[in-house]
């Protein structure tokens, strides 16, 4: 194609030509999306989706309470989301932890294939296990609190994370380490000085975005008295007390996006 034909009416030019051969595993994959919606149709119950018309009443009714939110048991509500934070905190940095050696033993640049995959699986199944089975399996070992919660975003965060540290540091630029490597050092100072001056400031963005979500994941635990304002929630919940389900949830929704405020000016002054 020449260069004239390349550019439109204005002089603009033309997005790049592809052949159906090109655009085919593209329609391929979109295709399978679309098939895959239309089977779960049923088993997802869509078909239901009229309802939240014809049972709009029951949905005011609801609604009717839930908007006149009661707050005069405002401070224990502070001070069980504040629970929930130190939860959050606590299971995070735990998962710091465990993400920065796992991380590195993931990572295809810097381990051995016999310790990378290994490892891998390991994360996978750190990741792959729901919150609230591990919460469990802590409460049985430890009993009701805020313990076990801790524990249950410290192992399922610290798979996610070392995923993502993993994968930041198999991007890394190459030449610092090499530059290292020539001083001599060892391999653990290529890593020192070569590979976390790199991913530093990587890593702890993504620490923060998983504080955000420890944040709301701790008030899910309270469901299986994992402790913290979720445990109120669910409590509060069961006794069809709207009134005061609507504080805390205003509670949850005003300490969450004064996290997500903090988060977003700490990660400003890291990238």
């Amino acid at each position: 194609m020449s260069q004239a034909s390349s550019l439109g009416l204005a002089g603009i030019p033309l997005p790049p030509h592809r052949s159906l051969i090109q655009r085919a595993p593209d329609i391929l994959v979109w295709g399978v999306v679309i098939v895959l919606l239309i089977v779960g149709f049923g088993p997802v119950e869509m078909s239901h989706l009229p309802k939240l018309f014809t049972n709009s009443a029951n949905m005011r009714d609801f609604g009717k309470d839930f908007l006149q939110p009661k707050f005069d048991l405002l401070p224990l509500y502070i001070s069980q989301m504040w629970l929930t934070i130190q939860i959050a905190m606590w299971g995070t940095g735990l998962a710091v932890v465990i993400a920065i050696p796992f991380g590195l033993a993931c990572a295809k640049n810097v381990s051995p294939p016999w310790i990378q995959q290994p490892m891998r699986l390991l994360m996978n199944l750190l990741r792959s296990i729901p919150d609230l089975v591990v919460g469990t399996l802590f409460i049985v070992a430890v009993g009701l609190g805020p313990f076990a919660g801790v524990m249950a975003l410290a192992l399922n965060t610290g798979g996610v994370l070392a995923k993502l540290f993993s994968e930041a540091v198999e991007s890394i630029d190459k030449g610092p380490v090499e530059g290292v490597r020539a001083t001599g050092a060892t391999r653990l100072h290529e890593v020192i000085w070569g590979v976390i001056p790199q991913v530093g400031p990587l890593w702890t963005s993504y620490a923060l975005y998983r504080f955000e979500s420890n944040s709301r994941s701790a008030t899910v635990l309270g469901l299986i008295g994992a402790g913290g304002i979720g445990q109120l929630l669910f409590e509060t919940l069961n006794a069809f007390d709207y009134h005061h389900l609507s504080a805390i949830v205003i509670v949850i929704i005003v300490a969450v996006t004064l996290i997500d405020l903090l988060s977003q000016l700490m990660r400003s002054r890291l990238l």
